[in-house]
């Protein structure tokens, strides 16, 4: 029988999408999938990095990101549509290359909601993938048409998280 491949959201203003997409990552692993997650924002080696390195092979994470988004400095952000334009490339030939089961765009939807990549091309990844590729995209304020695309989407709602109580990002939780 032929795997249907599944195109999975999870977005919303809460913690755990990243960690959401994870948890689908190694699931695959277990069962002997090929999986990529690539990082569209992140550039620093984080613990899931660790992790992977671990799994190989089978599990590759590449952090393709420049860190975190200020748009208020031009040059930045140019790194950062740079990094993300090539991000997306990678991306694309991951989906046609074949050789992976789960493919995660983690952080995309940011890099959609800051502009540093177009909501057309990221829908051109959608509708082209093969049919038994599951497909994982992350980040908040998920976009109406990516949603209606989706087979799942998870919308994560913060109620209450350690940083406003003045508690800083813990290693092994947050990064």
């Amino acid at each position: 029988m032929s795997e249907k491949g599944l195109v999975l959201v999870f977005t919303g203003d809460g913690k755990g999408k990243t960690t959401a997409a994870l948890g689908l990552a190694l699931r695959a692993w277990g069962h002997n999938r090929q999986v990529l997650m690539l990082q569209f924002i992140k550039g620093r080696i984080c613990g899931e990095h660790l992790a992977a390195r671990r799994l190989q092979p089978g599990l590759q994470i590449k952090p393709l990101g420049q860190g975190f988004v200020n748009l208020k400095d031009p040059l930045a952000t140019a790194r950062q549509r740079q990094a993300a334009t090539q991000a997306l490339q990678q991306a694309a030939e991951a989906i046609r290359s074949g050789r992976y089961q789960l493919v995660i765009l983690d952080e995309i939807l940011y890099a959609l909601k800051y502009g540093l990549v177009a909501a057309d091309d990221v829908l051109e990844l959608l509708d082209n993938r093969p049919d038994s590729l599951h497909l994982v995209l992350t980040g908040r304020d998920a976009p109406p048409e990516i949603i209606q695309r989706a087979h799942l989407v998870t919308e994560m709602k913060e109620i209450k998280h350690p940083y406003r109580q003045g508690i800083p990002a813990q290693e092994g939780i947050e990064y």
